[in-house]
């Protein structure tokens, strides 16, 4: 039986490097491609032809949740295991929507990852048992995408008139998506509405 390709895609070399390491003493995986970006993964499952691909969320450019949604759609076959750092309810929710076939945490050991990559690959779907639990207590995210876009906006602690900018929304509709936002987030101002939405992986 072939060995089963991967694709590595994390931000952080060390940790790429380590999981790679990991990954390629098992006698039956076989890492062909690492990217450091979201952007680049299409293009390099495109090259390389895996079957699983491993993408971390937080990356620069496409994060992990979009990315996989461009890998579905681009290369279908391909399956998709998010293995990240954040083990948010949030981000579980929204990478099973954009398609994702498996969620795990960074700390998972080796061994049960690479049972996890088996798994996918076989057409199951793995997913982290204490973060299904807790997404399943977090509900959905009570914002809409509009409210979530000006969210994220504001991340930075731009001001009305930059968000308005950055979206071509009026200064006027920027201060009731705010005003909505953190009212259904239970906040005090933007910036808490920010760290709660964050928190709950719904940005």
């Amino acid at each position: 039986m072939s060995d089963i390709r991967l694709l590595l895609a994390d931000d952080q070399a060390l940790v790429r490097g380590a999981l790679a390491a990991l990954l390629d003493l098992e006698p039956d995986l076989t890492v062909v491609a690492e990217v450091g970006s979201g952007d680049e993964v299409v293009a390099a499952a495109t090259a390389h032809a895996p079957d699983v691909a491993l993408l971390d969320v937080e990356m620069p450019g496409m994060d992990g949740i979009e990315a996989t949604r461009a890998l579905k759609h681009a290369l279908p076959r391909v399956r998709v295991l998010i293995v990240t750092t954040f083990g948010r309810p949030g981000f579980l929710r929204r990478a099973l929507q954009a398609g994702a076939d498996g969620f795990v945490v960074k700390d998972t050991p080796a061994r049960q990852l690479a049972d996890a990559v088996r798994r996918v690959h076989a057409g199951l779907r793995v997913v982290d048992p204490v973060l299904a639990a807790d997404s399943l207590i977090a509900g959905d995210s009570p914002l809409t995408v509009r409210e979530t876009e000006v969210l994220q906006a504001a991340r930075d602690g731009a001001t009305v008139a930059t968000i308005a900018r950055r979206l071509s929304l009026s200064e006027g509709t920027i201060r009731n998506h705010l005003s909505a936002a953190i009212g259904k987030t239970g906040s005090a101002n933007r910036a808490e509405a920010v760290r709660t939405a964050d928190t709950n992986g719904w940005l």
